[in-house]
Parts: structure tokens; C-alpha cells; sequence
């Protein structure tokens, strides 16, 4: 449940976005590539968002049928136009996004009272982003959804925080009447502290499993991930060695293959590992939605590399 978008991507990669001149055309938005991702790697998957009542907004859901992703709940929003989202891509690691979301964007007019609640009950996993969060009515819809679960198995928060989303408002409040409701909560360092005022991993997980859910997962970039469950299980999952095309996906493909391992019932460490691949493939690779890998892409990968960690 979250955002959804066209992303517009330079396919020049080192040349500033004001001298690019050709770009490639995606589906986008972080909780729909989490969507594609976990569809790529086998799960029954659905969306809930909102477009405008546009040809991008009809671009998106055929898209998203062509995933495999179930759009019946992605509707239409007369009065905003589906966003779109422009990339620079300066690899190894900057990658500017400039968002256009204005005057609104349709994935933030989902209102409560609006959602299938019984199918939110229903999925054995649900995702839910911090993006949800930053604004009414969606805060209160995600909010709701969240709470629907009465923390059933696997209610995942991804922190998802865009500071340009959260101009002149404090996320942190809001960041914890959504854990009270999560059983899974997934962010790298700086999203971490925004949510919980802990920065250094370890204490960002503890911070997490405090505010109530029963695992953490703190992504570290070139760090690689730690994972921390209730039960005093903690994994520590080194990078693996791959050369970056475009970063931004990467963090979505972890998404949706963790999503996979906690529903197939791997082991934790095995389920870590399988969703840094994911994202390390994501990442030699320009697009987002198109590139989430297959299952034996992260195996080839895995036999490839075994985990090596960058120097």
C-alpha cells in the first residue's frame, strides 16, 4: 500500500538531467516496485494505490498487470495527475530524484473507510510505507490498514522517509502509532533515525523492537544489512561486490524478496542474504520495476560471490 509512479530515467548515465536527451519510461514508486519485486519471485501480489485519471495513470496499471501485480485496488483521482519521478544517475552512489507530485499526488488521496479491509485481514503479508504517512487522508488510511492486521503476521512498515514529503512536520509521531501496529519494520540508517532518534544499527534495531515490532531490519548500504528478531536472533549480512549502475532500486528489490523469505519460512540469515542479493542485482541495472531479479538470478548470484564483503 503506498506510492505509485512513472519514472522517467537519463539512458545516458553520467550526464547531468539538464543536457540529457533521451530518457526511458517505468513503472515506479517505492511500495509498487516492492509489489513487482515479490510478484518476480513468485508471491500473489496486489497494489493499493491511487493515479490520475490520465494516460500515465493507464499506463501504470497495464503495467502492473503485465508484473503480475493485481490492480483492482488502484483507482483513479480526478483532480491530480499521475506523478512523475526524474533520476540523475552519477554511479557508484548519487543518484538525485526530483519528484513531481504536484499539486498533490493521487497515491496520497487514498481515505479511510476507502480500503478493503478484509483483504488487508486476508494477505498473509502487508506493506506499508512511511510515504503513507506524510499526509491526510492517507496518513489516517494507512493508519488504518495497519491497525486492521491487529499485527498479524508479516506487517511490515517500510520507513520509506522523503524529507521533501515532510516539509515543516515532525515524522517521528506519526512513525510511531504505525509500529505500534507492525510486526516487521525495514529502513536503512537515516530513516531509522528519523523513526526512532537511534542512528547506530544495533541501537536503531533495539529502538524498533522497543516501539514493538518482532524483527528490525536496518539496512546499512555499503555496510551491508543487520537483522535483529525478538528472540535474540541477530543476522549480520556483509554487501556483496557488484558494480552500481543505479542505486535506487535496490532497497525496493530487498523489500520484495523479504517479503518472499518471511512467507516461505526460510531461516533468517537466509532470507537476509537472498533480499541483499536482490538488491545488489537491482543495482548494477538503470530501471527499477523491469530489473527486480528471479529467483534463479539471486541464486547465480549467491553461487557467484558467496557473500564476499567489499573491501
Amino acid at each position: 500500500m503506498g506510492r505509485l509512479g512513472v519514472d522517467l530515467y537519463p539512458l545516458q548515465p553520467g550526464v547531468p538531467l539538464d543536457r540529457v536527451e533521451t530518457f526511458g519510461r517505468f513503472l515506479g514508486g517505492s511500495a509498487a516496485n516492492v509489489a513487482v519485486a515479490a510478484a518476480r519471485l513468485g508471491c500473489r501480489v496486489a497494489l493499493v494505490s491511487r493515479t490520475g485519471a490520465d494516460p500515465f495513470g493507464a499506463y501504470l496499471r497495464r503495467e502492473l498487470a503485465a508484473f503480475g501485480v493485481d490492480a483492482r485496488w488502484v483507482t483513479e483521482v480526478a483532480d491530480h495527475p499521475t506523478p512523475i519521478t526524474f533520476c540523475e544517475v552519477f554511479p557508484p552512489d548519487d543518484f538525485p530524484l526530483y519528484f513531481y507530485r504536484r499539486p498533490r499526488a493521487p497515491d496520497l488521496e487514498i481515505h479511510p473507510g476507502e480500503s478493503d479491509l478484509d483483504a488487508v485481514r486476508a494477505a498473509r503479508a502487508f506493506w506499508a510505507t512511511g510515504t503513507g504517512l506524510c499526509a491526510q487522508p492517507s496518513r489516517d488510511a494507512t493508519l488504518e490498514a495497519l491497525a486492521a492486521r491487529s499485527r498479524a503476521p508479516h506487517t511490515v512498515l517500510d520507513l520509506d522517509w522523503r524529507p521533501v514529503f515532510w516539509t515543516g512536520q515532525d515524522p517521528r509521531p506519526y512513525y510511531e502509532q504505525a509500529l505500534r501496529h507492525a510486526t516487521v519494520a525495514v529502513g536503512n540508517v537515516d530513516e531509522c533515525e528519523i523513526a526512532t532518534g537511534a542512528r547506530a544499527p544495533r541501537e536503531a534495531a533495539r529502538a524498533l523492537l522497543d516501539a514493538g515490532v518482532t524483527l528490525a531490519v536496518v539496512k546499512q548500504g555499503p555496510e551491508g544489512v543487520l537483522a535483529v528478531h525478538r528472540d535474540g536472533t541477530e543476522v549480520r549480512v556483509p554487501p556483496l561486490e557488484v558494480k552500481v549502475l543505479n542505486g535506487l532500486g535496490a532497497g525496493d528489490a530487498f523489500g520484495g524478496a523479504l517479503c518472499e523469505g518471511l512467507l516461505a519460512g526460510r531461516p533468517l540469515e537466509d532470507t537476509v542474504r537472498r533480499a541483499n542479493a536482490a538488491g545488489a542485482l537491482v543495482a548494477t541495472r538503470l530501471e527499477c520495476s523491469s530489473a527486480m531479479p528471479y529467483g534463479h538470478e539471486i541464486d547465480a548470484l549467491l553461487t557467484t560471490t558467496g557473500g564476499t564483503e567489499v573491501e
